[in-house]
C-alpha cells in the first residue's frame, strides 16, 4: 500500500497564527487539493495528521472542527480527490498526551488503523514538530515551504534526510512521475 501522511494547516490550507477557527477561514493553498487528487489517482492513500489545540484551548468546539474538515473533504471531492482518514490531537500545547506532535502517537494510530509499517512512508509538514513525529517512527520527512516551512527550513533540528519542496503540488509531482 502506498500511504502518505499530511499535516493540514500550512500544507493543505493556509495557516493562521490565530488558528483556523471556522469553515470560512479554511482556504486551500493553490494546487494542494489537485495534488491530493493526483496522488489518489496514482493509488496513494492520503491521511491527515493534525494538531488542533484550538479545541483544547476552547477556541472552537468539535462541531466546528468537524465543519472545517467537512469543507476540506467536500472541496477535495470537487476536484476528484479524497482523504482516507483524518487524525487529530485536540489537546492544548501543554498536554502530556502522546498524540500531540512532535510525539508520534497519532502516527502509531495510523499504522495500527491501516496495518502498515511506517518505514519510509512520506510524512509532509511545514513545521519541525510534523517532521519530528514522522521521523521518530521511520517516516521519510518532507518539508513544504508553504505555511511555516521557510522558517522551519532554517532549524538546526531538522531531521536528517528531510526532503524540501516548495509545496504539496511539487511533492505530488515527484511521487506520481
Amino acid at each position: 500500500m502506498k500511504l502518505i501522511i499530511l499535516d493540514r494547516d500550512g500544507v493543505i490550507n493556509f495557516d493562521s497564527e490565530q488558528f483556523i477557527k471556522s469553515p470560512e477561514e479554511w482556504k486551500p493553498i493553490p494546487g494542494s487539493l489537485e495534488a491530493i487528487a493526483r496522488l489518489n489517482q496514482w493509488g496513494w492513500r492520503v491521511v491527515v495528521a493534525s494538531n488542533q489545540s484550538g479545541v483544547g484551548r476552547g477556541l472552537f468546539g468539535m462541531d466546528t472542527l468537524n465543519a472545517i474538515n467537512d469543507k476540506m473533504v467536500k472541496s477535495l471531492a470537487q476536484v476528484g480527490g479524497r482523504l482516507d482518514a483524518i487524525f487529530f490531537c485536540p489537546h492544548p500545547a501543554d498536554s502530556t498526551c502522546d498524540c500531540r506532535k512532535p510525539r508520534s502517537g497519532m502516527f502509531l494510530q495510523i499504522a495500527e488503523r491501516f496495518n502498515v509499517d511506517l518505514h519510509r512512508v512520506p510524512c509532509v509538514g511545514d513545521s519541525l514538530r510534523d517532521l519530528q513525529a514522522g521521523a521518530a517512527v521511520g517516516c521519510t520527512p518532507y518539508l513544504v515551504l508553504t505555511g511555516k516551512g521557510q522558517l522551519t527550513r532554517e532549524s538546526p533540528e531538522l531531521p536528517a534526510g528531510t526532503l524540501i519542496y516548495p509545496d504539496l503540488d511539487a511533492i505530488a509531482t515527484e511521487l506520481t512521475t
